[in-house]
């Protein structure tokens, strides 16, 4: 049986070697709500949204992936 989840995908900020933030967090998936199996299924889908510039420039170490049954 299919159950409701949302979820996110997150770009973390990034910090320089002092600690200082260098670049801002921010959304790149917004919230959106769909229907899976389980948690596992829904994380797939989530991972399936991200835009390929954010996993092919190395910029896929800051990515968070947020899920939650709904």
């Amino acid at each position: 049986m299919a159950r409701l989840y949302e979820y996110a995908v997150l770009l973390d900020e990034k910090r320089d070697k002092d600690g200082d933030i260098v670049e801002q967090a921010e959304v790149i998936v917004p919230v959106k709500t769909v229907l899976a199996r389980d948690d596992a299924q829904a994380q797939m889908l989530a991972a399936r949204a991200i835009p390929d510039q954010y996993v092919d420039n190395g910029k896929f170490d800051r990515l968070v992936v947020v899920v939650r049954p709904f």
